[in-house]
C-alpha cells in the first residue's frame, strides 16, 4: 500500500552506492564467464563427457529454466516483506549459489557416462535455481532504485562493469592456478571454490551498501517497504501474456538474445579457434583483452549514450563488432598480433550489447506501469536472465554439435579441415548474422528518451492524483 507521505526532493545517488550496487553482479559474470569459456572443455578433457554430451548438459537444464525463471520473478513481484521485494530472495540464497557453483566443477569418479551425465545435469539445474533465486531479484534493482533515465544507464554501466570484472577476474584466475596447480581436476575445484566465495562476498556487498538508499527511495516515492503493485491476482500464464503482449519488450528481448548469444557462441569457440585455427599455446590472453577491456569501454558507453542514444550507441559498437568478426574469419594462422588488436577493437561492441539492453529495459517496465497500473519488474526480468542462460547454453551446445559433427578429434594437436572450418565459421559468420539481426531489432525500437520522459510525467501525475 502507499504510504501517506512522500519526501520532497529524490534522494543522492552516491559512488559508493552505485559501487555496491555493481558488486552484486560480480558474482552472475565470474560464474557465467567460467562457464561459457571452461565448461565444455572441461566435461569433454576432464570429466570425461563427449562433446555432444556435455554440451546437452546445459541444454537441459535451460529446458527448466524457462519454467523457473518466470516463476521466481512473479514469486519475487508479490513477495511483501519489511526488507523490500527483492532483498529476502538476494540475501537468503547467496550461500546456496556460491556453494552449487562449486559442485559444478567436481568429478565424482563415475565409471559410467550415464551416471556422470546425469549427476552434471541434476548440478546444473540446482545451480540454475539458486543463480535464478540471487541474481533475478538482483537485476530488478534497476528499476526501483531510480526513475531517471540518464541514471538508469550509469547504474547499468556499474553493474556491467563489475560483471565483466568478475569475467576477467576468473579467467587471470585460471591464468595463475594452471601456472601453479598440474593436475586440471585439482586447477577447476580450486577455480570453482574461489568463484562461489567471491560471489557469495559480492552479494552480500551488495544487499548492505545499498538497502538504506532503498529505504530512501521508497520514501520518496511514497511506499512502504512491504509494498507490492502486484497483489497477485494474475495467473503464471497470465504474467507470461503480459510479457508477450507488451510490443516494447518484445524488442528488447529479441536485441539481447541476438546480442547475447553472440557473444556466447564467441566465447565458447576462442579456445579452439585460438589454440587449433590460430596455433597459440594460450587462450586465456585473447578473452582477456576482450573483456578486460571491454570494463573501460563501459565509461566511453555511458559517455555516448548521453550524447547519441542508446540507439545510436548500439548501432555504433555492433557495427563496430561485425567489421571484427569479418576480419576474424579471414585471419591466417600466427597472425596473432593482429588477433590481439581485434581482440581490443571487439571489445568496445562488447560493452555495448552488455549496456544498451539492459538499460533499456526499465523504460520498458515503466511504459507496462502506465498502461496497467501494477509494477512487474520481476517478470519481465526474469525473462532477460532467462535469455542470458539459454544464450550461454544453446551458444555451448551448438559449438559441442559444430565439433563432434565436423570430425573434431580431442586430444589430436592437428585438426581436419573440416573441423578448422566449423571452428572459423563460427568464430566469424554465425555472430555476425545474430549481430546483424540485433541491430535491425534496435532500429525499429519504439522508446525514446522523450518518449519516456512523457511516461515518467504521467506516471507521476497518477501517482499523485492517488494520494
Amino acid at each position: 500500500m502507499e504510504t501517506s507521505g512522500k519526501s520532497q526532493s529524490p534522494p543522492k545517488l552516491t559512488w559508493p552506492t552505485k559501487l555496491a550496487y555493481g558488486a552484486g553482479d560480480l558474482g552472475a559474470g565470474l560464474t557465467s564467464n567460467l562457464l561459457a569459456f571452461s565448461f565444455l572443455i572441461f566435461l569433454t578433457n576432464v570429466a570425461g563427457l563427449e562433446p555432444l554430451t556435455a554440451g546437452t548438459v546445459l541444454l537441459i537444464g535451460k529446458i527448466w529454466d524457462a519454467v523457473n525463471d518466470p516463476a521466481v520473478g512473479i514469486l519475487s513481484d508479490r513477495t511483501r516483506s519489511r526488507w523490500g521485494r527483492r532483498y529476502p530472495w538476494i540475501a537468503l540464497t547467496a550461500i546456496p549459489f556460491g556453494a552449487t557453483f562449486y559442485l559444478n566443477w567436481i568429478v565424482p569418479g563415475f565409471t559410467s557416462q550415464i551416471a556422470l551425465f546425469w549427476y552434471y545435469v541434476v548440478v546444473s539445474i540446482v545451480f540454475q535455481v539458486f543463480f535464478t533465486t540471487t541474481n533475478l531479484p538482483y537485476s530488478t534493482l534497476t528499476a526501483e532504485l531510480t526513475e531517471d533515465y540518464d541514471e538508469r544507464t550509469e547504474l547499468t554501466s556499474f553493474r556491467l562493469s563489475f560483471s565483466l570484472f568478475g569475467a576477467v577476474s576468473v579467467l587471470a584466475l585460471g591464468l595463475v592456478v594452471s601456472q601453479l596447480v598440474a593436475d586440471p581436476q585439482t586447477q577447476y575445484q580450486i577455480l570453482g571454490a574461489l568463484g562461489g566465495v567471491i560471489s557469495i562476498g559480492s552479494i552480500f556487498w551488495c544487499v548492505l551498501g545499498t538497502f538504506p538508499y532503498y529505504k530512501r527511495q521508497a520514501a520518496y516515492r511514497g511506499r512502504s517497504l512491504n509494498y507490492s503493485d502486484d497483489q497477485g491476482g494474475s495467473s503464471f500464464f497470465q504474467q507470461i501474456k503480459v510479457v508477450f503482449s507488451n510490443r516494447p519488450i518484445q524488442f528488447v528481448v529479441g536485441i539481447y538474445m541476438f546480442s547475447w548469444l553472440a557473444l556466447q557462441i564467441t566465447a565458447t569457440i576462442i579456445p579452439f579457434y585460438v589454440t587449433f585455427w590460430m596455433g597459440a599455446d594460450d587462450y586465456f590472453l585473447a578473452a582477456l583483452l576482450v573483456q578486460g577491456t571491454a570494463i573501460l569501454m563501459m565509461v566511453i558507453c555511458n559517455l555516448l549514450a548521453k550524447r547519441i542514444g542508446k540507439k545510436g550507441l548500439y548501432f555504433l559498437g555492433s557495427g563496430i563488432w561485425v567489421v571484427v568478426q569479418i576480419a576474424l574469419f579471414f585471419l591466417q594462422p600466427g597472425q596473432l598480433s593482429f588477433l590481439y588488436g581485434l581482440c581490443v577493437i571487439a571489445s568496445f561492441g562488447v560493452a555495448t550489447a552488455y549496456v544498451v539492453p539492459w538499460s533499456i529495459l526499465p523504460d520498458v517496465i515503466e511504459l507496462d506501469e502506465l498502461n496497467t497500473g501494477q509494477r512487474r519488474e520481476g517478470i519481465f526480468y526474469a525473462f532477460m536472465t532467462l535469455l542470458q542462460k539459454i544464450g550461454l547454453a544453446v551458444g555451448i551446445f551448438l559449438v559441442s554439435l559444430a565439433l563432434q559433427t565436423s570430425g573434431f578429434i580431442k586430444e589430436a594437436a592437428e585438426q581436419p579441415e573440416s573441423a578448422l572450418l566449423a571452428i572459423r565459421f563460427f568464430m566469424g559468420p554465425v555472430p555476425l548474422m545474430l549481430l546483424l539481426c540485433g541491430m535491425v531489432l534496435t532500429y525499429f525500437y519504439p522508446i525514446t528518451k522523450a518518449t519516456h520522459a512523457e511516461t515518467l510525467l504521467k506516471l507521476s501525475e497518477r501517482r499523485q492524483q492517488g494520494q
